[in-house]
């Protein structure tokens, strides 16, 4: 629908000249959409210029004229959710409102501060509102903690329910957010590891949970065979269906139990490249990586959690001092960088790593 309105005619050199000089003397109309016609643009106004407005415009652009032009609304655009909250929240708590969001599948993820908590069910319905394809909205109730990293959550708007389906790469996760350890923000980390692997190589997955590593590394390299080891049953029941929806059966193998004893049991000396996906507890299982390579060594991607000025260089040292430990040596760093920041002035860190006896 055309709408017709005030505007500035001017040459198309002179657009730019124009548009800022409407800004500034507050006529421009934001509604609707600039239109260029042959060599000249039509910039939309608010109302018939003043005697005022004409002589700034005379002072600044050599061509122009005041005319009547119908012009294309602009779409509007969807407000945030943190406008939409603002409306309702009182002004001394707009600032408090969460700006980061993870969003996994079909459900919203929010760390709701304590001082707008009694304002949840708000901020939840705001976030449902501003993005369609959200269906559940959860705030987090808890760290995460527990053998199997797990956190609690509490449904702030939305479907009561905490499953959903996630796609990454290509690779499709089924998961229960309140039944398995996942973190979107690893993201190009799992791509970063999958894309490292060399054809024909064996991986060791050491804490696979529901097979972000394990399933992409397994989609991106035909004859790469990977092991995703997991202590948690739920973890494993979701990497066996996500086996089979990513259609890489017989290429992850999913093995439940604990990462040493499965390794000492079943994959002594049998990989080229280990992953070690726990930065809470990885360097007590540095032994068992070792354990798990091939006799003349290989590569382990090492996730730790450290504070300080440098963390990389206090992981490095780690590190080294813990496979000397075990009668192993670092051969080369392959890489080393921050994932991301966990909390104020701790970080997640990956160190690559060759090592060998």
């Amino acid at each position: 629908m055309l709408v017709e309105s005030p505007c500035l005619k001017v040459p198309k050199k002179l657009g730019e000249k124009a548009i800022s000089l409407a800004v500034r003397l507050d006529l421009l109309n934001g509604e609707l959409k600039v239109s260029p016609e042959d060599e000249f643009l039509y910039v939309p106004l608010l109302k018939e210029p003043e005697v005022t407005h004409i002589e700034e415009f005379a002072g600044v652009l050599p061509e122009f004229e005041v005319t009547t032009c119908k012009f294309h609304r602009r779409a509007k655009r969807p407000l945030s959710a943190f406008n939409l909250a603002g409306d309702l929240l009182p002004p001394s708590l707009v600032d408090f409102f969460p700006r980061s969001i993870d969003f996994i599948g079909d459900i919203a993820i929010v760390a709701v501060p304590s001082e707008i908590k009694d304002y949840k069910h708000i901020i939840g319905e705001a976030i449902l509102k501003a993005h369609r394809n959200v269906r559940t909205v959860l705030a987090k109730a808890g760290a995460v903690s527990g053998v199997h990293r797990l956190r609690e959550f509490e449904v702030i708007a939305g479907q009561d329910r905490t499953e959903t389906v996630y796609k990454e790469y290509g690779c499709i996760y089924h998961l229960d957010l309140a039944k398995v350890y996942f973190s979107p923000r690893l993201s190009y980390e799992h791509n970063r590891v999958a894309s490292q692997v060399v054809e024909g190589e064996t991986v060791i997955d050491m804490f696979a949970g529901i097979g972000p590593f394990s399933i992409l590394i397994a989609k991106k390299h035909s004859r790469a065979k990977v092991y995703g080891i997991d202590l948690n049953p739920e973890a494993v029941k979701y990497l066996k269906k996500n086996i089979i929806a990513n259609g890489v059966q017989g290429k992850v193998v999913p093995i439940l139990g604990d990462a040493k004893e499965v390794i000492h049991e079943r994959l002594a000396n049998s990989a080229d490249r280990v992953i070690m996906n726990l930065p809470e507890r990885a360097i007590e299982f540095l032994d068992s990586a070792c354990e798990a390579l091939k006799p003349q060594g290989g590569i382990i991607h090492f996730y730790d959690f450290e504070r300080g000025p440098n963390p990389i260089e206090t992981v490095k040292r780690k590190v080294a001092e813990a496979l000397e430990n075990v009668g192993y040596k670092i051969v080369k760093v392959l890489s080393a960088r921050t994932v991301r920041e966990v909390a104020p002035y701790k970080w997640q860190v990956v160190v690559d790593i060759e090592t060998r006896r």
